[in-house]
């Protein structure tokens, strides 16, 4: 809770995954992927409840064992083209039917593994001191849009009509783009929509690039677990 008011986890975990067989239990650095997220939650003093909505029992058992709250959510809501806003709102009309209301949702994908308790507390504060509807976090962006570039029939322009794409980076203005790791949103503004799950006035919390690999393919899983690998070695 924060400011009196009420915060929500949910973790978004689907059973099915094309580009690695069960991926939000695969192992990364002896745990399953899964629990990185559940114990960033958990240590975020500002979340309330933790919930891990899912298709699967083996998520759910594991997902039981890190300490989460689950919520298995019906198979039309865990398909390739499914629609993580129309899980959100059903994990909310759940929690209504039992009484319970939170003023806040925290999404917090499992398969950015790298974001700490830090990441998501600078979120929620930051929506509550500047009284935005929604925060999420970026990173600086993989490719500068100005670098960019659209081809039609084989023919490349620049993306951005008049961009200069060989200028030397530090000379190209800073981009971002949304890293996956964390998005806090106002319930009231989650359920007015059909798509979006930030809107309104959104604040920014910008991460360093090493805390925002998102889990994809196996390659981002050896990356990931290099990382971890450093992060603890260099503690000991």
């Amino acid at each position: 809770m924060i400011n009196q008011k009420k915060v929500l986890a949910l973790i978004p975990a689907r059973g099915g995954s094309k580009s690695i067989p069960k991926k939000n239990i695969v192992e990364l650095y002896g745990k399953p992927l899964i629990s990185w997220t559940i114990e960033a939650a958990i240590n975020t003093p500002e979340i309330d409840k933790v919930i891990v909505s899912t298709d699967s029992i083996e998520i759910a058992q594991v997902a039981l064992e890190y300490g989460a709250e689950i919520q298995m959510r019906p198979a039309e809501l865990a398909e390739d083209s499914s629609l993580v806003i129309d899980t959100i709102h059903y994990v909310l009309k759940e929690l209504e039917k039992k009484g319970e209301w939170y003023d806040f949702v925290t999404l917090l994908e499992p398969t950015a593994p790298l974001r700490t308790s830090e990441d998501i507390s600078s979120c929620i504060r930051l929506l509550c001191e500047k009284s935005l509807d929604s925060t999420a976090t970026f990173k600086e962006a993989d490719l500068n849009p100005i670098r960019a570039w659209k081809i039609e029939g084989n023919v490349p322009t620049t993306f951005i009509e008049g961009a200069i794409p060989w200028l030397p980076r530090q000379e190209l203005p800073t981009a971002h783009q949304l890293n996956g790791a964390v998005y806090v949103t106002k319930v009231e503004k989650l359920l007015e929509s059909k798509k979006e799950i930030i809107m309104g006035n959104i604040g920014a919390v910008i991460m360093p690039k090493e805390r925002s690999v998102d889990i994809d393919d196996r390659i981002d899983l050896l990356m990931a677990d290099f990382i971890m690998k450093k992060k603890f070695e260099d503690k000991e």
